[in-house]
């Protein structure tokens, strides 16, 4: 049998997944609180193109995973091309979404919205992933 090892461009993928999946959870914007009630979403907020961003990164930690759970410790699909499809649906969705909070006036400092902001920061460490991902050799085969 043999097993790769995950080496560093994959492991930056799956601090920036987490990342990534953890500022789903918080707020991406809020409107009001000082004269009118506060009101306030995150990604999971209906119809918000958020979700593309956690399901993306999900898939992310799903395709790094993948190549442990097969019998010969290999998977098509793990590849620079397919961190890279994920990551530009991801960038795309958080654009938009970007775009829609900019229009209602919801975009705001980090205290009014964190979870846009560590989201984006997720989203960084996800390219600088895909810089690793690129410039590694192809992966040693070890036998165990």
């Amino acid at each position: 049998m043999t097993r790769r090892s995950l080496g560093r461009g994959r492991m930056i993928v799956v601090l920036g997944a987490l990342v990534v999946i953890a500022g789903s959870l918080p707020a991406w914007w809020t409107v009001g609180g000082v004269v009118a009630e506060a009101q306030s979403g995150n990604a999971f907020d209906f119809p918000s193109s958020g979700i593309v961003v956690f399901l993306a990164a999900v898939a992310m930690l799903f395709v790094v995973v993948l190549p442990y759970a097969t019998r010969d410790g290999d998977a098509a699909i793990d590849r620079p091309l397919t961190y890279g499809l994920l990551l530009l649906a991801a960038v795309i969705a958080f654009a938009f979404r970007l775009y829609q909070i900019y229009s209602f006036d919801g975009l705001g400092l980090p205290d009014r919205s964190p979870g846009l902001y560590v989201t984006a920061l997720g989203l960084l460490i996800l390219c600088w992933a895909m810089v690793e991902l690129l410039a590694e050799r192809p992966a040693r085969e070890r036998n165990y």
